[in-house]
């Protein structure tokens, strides 16, 4: 059993939908599920740029830059101060990252969730791919011996 009257520690936030995220790790996990987006990239106010964007990578290093180019962007968490979650007025969240006057709003433009159950494999169709393998492999266990029974008897 824990003794939690000794533990001074906060507790760690609980951000539903709304609200800022400052660590790394934390903003990774957030924008590593996004595929596409629209983007909208200002500087003092001002919006610079615009437009779609496939996200390629998200990762996190120090040394490294953010970019975005023919539609591809390579999202870096360090290139940002943190990121805030925001809704829109269809109760949709998208994703402001800042760093001192600069904002990239990145709008995720494909369904996260139809994405994640389209892609997940059934049990039935789990089980089928594993007995093919299986399979497979117990042939080739089998041709082997048969391949090397033949080489001791006629060597």
């Amino acid at each position: 059993m824990i003794d939690r009257s000794s533990d001074t520690r906060m507790p760690a936030p609980c951000i539903i939908e709304t609200g800022i995220i400052v660590n790394k790790r934390d903003m990774l996990r957030l924008l590593g599920d996004l595929n596409q987006v629209r983007y909208i990239y200002v500087e003092d106010g001002q919006p610079c740029n615009r437009g779609d964007a496939y996200v390629v990578d998200v990762f996190a290093d120090p040394h490294q830059s953010t970019m975005l180019a023919n539609h591809a962007l390579y999202l870096n968490v360090y290139s940002f101060d943190y990121l805030e979650l925001k809704q829109n007025s269809r109760s949709r969240t998208y994703f402001d990252l800042v760093q001192e006057n600069r904002q990239l709003r990145l709008i995720p433009t494909d369904p996260l969730l139809s994405n994640r159950v389209s892609s997940d494999l059934s049990d039935d169709t789990i089980e089928s791919v594993l007995a093919q393998v299986i399979s497979a492999k117990l042939d080739a266990q089998i041709d082997d011996e048969i391949d090397f029974d033949d080489e001791e008897t006629t060597g």
